[in-house]
């Protein structure tokens, strides 16, 4: 809005109701178009014939596409005159899917970006018109990163409408080696295997972190992880077993190494640091599983 491009409508999806009274309430994007009176549409899909013919009655020059959360059929990628861009927080063609963010963290990679890329009908598969990398930073957890890589968007998109502007200039297509796709992320795949090497618990419990958060069991109760760090040391105690607890953390032996809870939550608590769980309870000769 702050371009010399005309923003001339927004969609996104449908109002959701949230908290104990369930009251529909507006998304953040929403809420920023209305601020700037801008016209909000909010499709439950763009299956019936309306929904694609008022789209294309905005006779937009361009759509910019950022996590919608649905797949758009090729009637509404044609619907602009230059067609739909995505707003991708990869280095395609690695990490093509739905959360690109978080399996990154998890696979250990040493940079990601941004990949603004032309739509087509497969997942993520359109010439990139750009990108911009980043290093991800050690203990960097998913919201974390999902931030830097959103200002990181944003300005790449400015760049690439003025490319989109030039005369003669294409996207180039993506190439065929070096494809990943980054699944969707579930609540079950969050709890934590304490035979796992410390190093792979440790970056799940930073990839998912704010959603769906590492969790365990204790006492028959889940604890969710919100922050560890890897210790030196090893230890010969069965994985999921703590070996020592003091203020600085919780350290637990896994399948390689110790990982240290640093932040955890009790169902019904707030998150809370090792050191205020251990003034609640002792740990000696606990296990987690």
């Amino acid at each position: 809005m702050a371009s010399p491009h005309e923003v001339v409508a927004v969609y996104t999806q449908p109002d959701r109701p949230l908290g104990r009274g369930r009251k529909l309430v507006h998304g953040p994007v929403k809420q920023v178009a209305v601020d700037h009176h801008i016209p909000v549409y909010q499709p439950l899909d763009f299956k019936s014939a309306e929904s694609v013919e008022e789209l294309q009655q905005l006779q937009a020059d361009l759509m910019v596409v950022v996590a919608y959360g649905l797949i758009l059929p090729q009637a509404v990628l044609d619907a602009p005159r230059l067609g739909c861009i995505n707003i991708h927080a990869s280095l395609l063609p690695r990490w093509r899917g739905a959360a690109p963010i978080q399996r990154a963290i998890i696979a250990a990679d040493q940079q990601t970006g941004i990949s603004i890329m032309q739509m087509n009908a497969g997942l993520d598969t359109g010439p990139v018109w750009l990108r911009r990398e980043i290093a991800i930073s050690a203990n960097e957890t998913g919201v974390h990163l999902h931030d830097r890589l959103a200002q990181l968007g944003a300005e790449a998109l400015m760049d690439a409408l003025a490319l989109l502007g030039s005369d003669g200039r294409q996207a180039a297509a993506q190439a065929d080696e070096g494809v990943t796709y980054a699944h969707k992320l579930s609540k079950s795949e969050a709890a934590i295997d304490w035979s796992e090497p410390a190093a792979l618990i440790h970056r799940k419990v930073c990839a998912y972190n704010s959603w769906p958060v590492a969790y365990t069991q204790l006492d028959g109760k889940q604890l969710r992880v919100w922050e560890s760090r890897l210790v030196d040391g090893d230890s010969r105690a069965a994985p999921g077993r703590v070996v020592n607890s003091s203020p600085d953390g919780i350290d637990i032996a896994t399948g390689e190494g110790l990982l240290r809870i640093i932040k955890l939550q009790l169902p019904g608590k707030r998150a809370m640091s090792a050191a205020d769980f251990l003034n609640a309870r002792s740990l000696d000769n606990v296990g987690f599983g």
